[in-house]
């Protein structure tokens, strides 16, 4: 079974359950309409929530308003 690509870029937890769904279980969601949709729709829910997360640090005092800059330097890796 082909291993990952490392593209030093962090996972998000979505990513790494997906990942580890096919190279582990054999489970191949990508090939089905509902499961991509699926995925899709878990990665933003999860998108969302890193970003709000880092818009609303309660250990900062200052307002950070990049927090999709923040998640596309992390973890986007220019897959469609």
């Amino acid at each position: 079974m082909q291993q990952p690509i490392n593209n030093n870029k962090q996972q998000t937890a979505v990513e790494w359950l997906v990942e580890q769904m096919i190279y582990k279980l054999g489970i191949r969601i990508e090939n089905t309409t509902d499961g991509c949709e699926l995925f899709e729709q878990a990665k933003e829910m999860e998108k969302e929530q890193i970003i709000d997360a880092y818009y609303y640090d309660p250990n900062c005092d200052e307002i950070k308003d990049d927090g999709e800059q923040y998640y596309n330097e992390t973890f986007k890796t220019g897959k469609p």
